[in-house]
């Protein structure tokens, strides 16, 4: 079994806005890029410092030595983001009943959720958490909590999500949503699909949203074409912009109206975040958004991974290069564009800045045991996590054989000596 191993570090600073070793160099040596190169990297202050030929880099100026990590036979990625988590219900499918909304439940399923994903490659995180009714600001209290308690590993962002906005019923859910945004929520969200007003109810989002300078995130099924093309004209031209999810519905519309919707989403700027990995807490139905569709009109396609071991979805991973492996293998979508999803689009989505393996950009990393990508996505066991310029995560995979004249023969990797038993 891979044995994922998240290193926590205290940051050296009240603020919390960076790890302890942000200043010092870490050189990366000997990793592979997807273009065939083998390079080594520098890394300091944050951010790639050089990128050169294996074996040509210097610590860097005023250093006398660096930390270094030997990347060979690694494939060395911009680290993915998850666009779409839900750190309030996380990992509550092993236990009878309804999962638990006590502040330190909460907080602790959203830190280890949080930790899991960052084992994957995730070191950005935006999570729904939902406000109101009975948790009231609760939840939302204890992930703004994790999040605290996560500088220095990974960002985590939480959307804030009230049941209800419209009618008598909705005024408490606006007072909360508009407390939520003031408490530290960097989103503003919900699900309209469940407002007995749903056009009503994105309004009310936009409004606050529009309010607060915040970014929107809904949740929906998009089986109503009529109700979508409302939700693009009301959303065109907002900043710092809209996206919805996970949009199943599209796919089960005639190919026609899917079409007019994607066209009006693309020119309203809409981003749609799919999850090819299931289901989430925000809605019932199962499948997939047509990403081959809406790439092909010029929507933005991110990919999350929803729910992570909860009623939804009891065996949810949230691992990213599950869900570009998925949109790869069942969406037809090539490798390079697969990924995008779920790296460039995502970060995208939580208005991060962009991250390429070159001089100047986050040193925001992920290195894949692997020499291409479709291998990567395929047995991406063994990873190592660059957050901010240092180490982070490790999970390492070993597979071993037996002794036989068939190992022998075909030459099939061995890293242990001894015999199995």
């Amino acid at each position: 079994m891979p044995d994922s191993q998240p290193q926590p570090q205290p940051p050296s600073n009240s603020s919390g806005s960076s790890g302890p070793s942000d200043q010092a160099a870490l050189l990366l040596c000997g990793a592979r890029l997807t273009d065939g190169r083998t390079v080594d990297v520098r890394l300091g202050g944050g951010h790639i410092e050089a990128v050169g030929t294996a074996g040509s880099l210097a610590p860097g100026p005023a250093r006398k030595s660096a930390a270094r990590v030997d990347l060979s036979g690694y494939l060395l990625l911009p680290a993915p983001a998850e666009p779409h988590a839900h750190g309030d219900t996380a990992l509550s499918a092993e236990h009878p009943g309804p999962a638990s909304y006590a502040p330190e439940d909460v907080q602790r399923r959203a830190t280890e959720a949080a930790l899991l994903q960052l084992g994957h490659g995730a070191t950005a995180v935006r999570a729904h958490v939902r406000v109101g009714d009975v948790q009231g600001l609760g939840a939302l209290g204890a992930v703004l909590q994790a999040r605290r308690s996560l500088r220095g590993l990974a960002e985590l962002t939480a959307v804030a999500m009230p049941r209800l906005l419209t009618g008598v019923a909705g005024a408490d859910g606006l007072a909360m949503l508009r407390d939520a945004v003031k408490m530290g929520a960097g989103v503003v969200g919900g699900c309209p699909d469940l407002d007995p007003d749903p056009t009503g109810y994105v309004e009310t989002v936009l409004e606050v949203a529009s309010e607060h300078g915040c970014p929107v995130d809904l949740h929906t099924d998009a089986a109503d074409p009529a109700r979508l093309s409302r939700l693009a004209a009301m959303a065109g031209g907002l900043r710092p912009g809209v996206t919805i999810g996970p949009c199943a519905g599209l796919a089960r519309l005639p190919t026609e109206a899917a079409s007019r919707v994607a066209d009006q989403l693309a020119a309203a700027g809409v981003t749609v975040v799919c999850l090819p990995q299931g289901g989430c807490g925000g809605v019932d139905r199962r499948g997939t958004a047509p990403v081959r569709l809406l790439r092909a009109a010029g929507v933005r396609v991110a990919a999350g991974s929803g729910a992570l071991r909860d009623v939804s979805n009891p065996v949810g991973r949230g691992d990213p290069l599950e869900a570009a492996y998925l949109l790869a293998s069942a969406h037809g979508l090539r490798p390079e564009d697969a990924y995008d999803a779920v790296c460039a689009s995502a970060r995208a989505v939580l208005g991060l800045p962009e991250v390429r393996v070159e001089a100047g950009f986050p040193a925001e990393l992920l290195a894949v045991r692997g020499d291409h990508l479709p291998g990567a996505l395929s047995l991406a066991y063994s990873r190592i996590v660059v957050h901010r310029g240092r180490v982070v995560a490790r999970t390492s995979a070993v597979r071993e054989y037996c002794n036989t004249a068939a190992t022998a023969e075909l030459g099939l990797p061995r890293q242990g000596r001894g015999e199995l038993s």
